[in-house]
């Protein structure tokens, strides 16, 4: 122990003895700190939104899964008759734009973010910005001629939906317009189906398995889990999943750890 924290340390010792009565008379008649003040529960993610903001892996991810979405696309489009029947379906919140800073700003107002309650304010006013490889993707894309539609479970409110397609066209978005643009009212497969009747989609892109098929939505993790290994071969070749470790259903399931007695070294 150094000087310094051992000087702080017999420091603490005599204030701790000539508060011991005082301290000892309080807790009879009111709460400790500790039970008067909340602990901040939204602290627990903050290892989550660190990796998914920060880390150069989340990165290398995202432009890993734009260009193997590219490389698929490209070989779509050599085996198709007719480019401009072929459309892509993505998602955008951590799939084609990064809302992490909103995450974050609430995180450090103790704020549970994935109650939704801020998020309205955020598409209205907030500043996302494009996930690597995006922009290039897209583009790529538009100039072949495949349509690309945005279905997303962002607000659908007149204002909101504004606000959104304005974002996406101040980012560099292609095809960004009210029909393009797809969002809350019907469910995820509702609204890919009305892009299935006039083209053939041929490229899902998402963060959360709802973004592929029905069978995930709503289900629990465990028969989401069965439902992965079902559908393997989709995974990679037109499903193409992004990485998002700040929010998801996943965030309440309990862990398995080893059972072994610890020891350390």
């Amino acid at each position: 122990m150094s000087d310094r924290f051992l000087s702080r340390a017999l420091l603490g010792l005599a204030v701790t003895a000539m508060m011991a009565p005082a301290a000892m008379a309080e807790t009879a008649t009111a709460p400790t700190a500790e039970a008067a003040v909340p602990q901040c529960q939204v602290q627990e993610y903050a290892m989550g939104l660190r990796y998914q903001q920060q880390s150069a892996e989340v990165r290398a991810l995202q432009l890993q899964a734009y260009a193997l979405a590219t490389a698929n696309l490209k070989a779509a489009i050599a085996k198709a008759e007719d480019p401009k029947k072929l459309a892509v379906v993505t998602d955008l919140d951590e799939t084609a734009i990064d809302n992490s800073a909103l995450l974050v700003r609430d995180m450090e107002k103790c704020h549970v973010y994935d109650t939704w309650d801020t998020w309205s304010d955020w598409e209205l006013h907030g500043h996302p910005t494009a996930i690597p490889g995006a922009l290039d993707f897209f583009d790529f894309a538009d100039k072949a001629g495949v349509a690309i539609y945005y279905i997303s479970d962002r607000y659908g409110e007149p204002a909101n939906k504004a606000a959104t397609v304005a974002t996406l066209k101040e980012l560099g978005f292609p095809q960004v317009s009210d029909d393009h643009v797809m969002l809350y009212g019907t469910s995820k497969a509702e609204r890919r189906a009305v892009v299935a009747k006039d083209h053939q989609i041929v490229l899902l892109l998402g963060d959360t398995l709802h973004d592929f098929d029905a069978v995930f939505r709503k289900a629990p993790t465990e028969v989401k889990r069965e439902e992965v290994g079902k559908n393997a071969a989709h995974f990679g070749a037109d499903w193409i999943v992004f990485p998002n470790s700040t929010y998801g259903d996943w965030s309440t399931a309990p862990l398995k750890a080893w059972d072994a007695p610890l020891k350390t070294e």
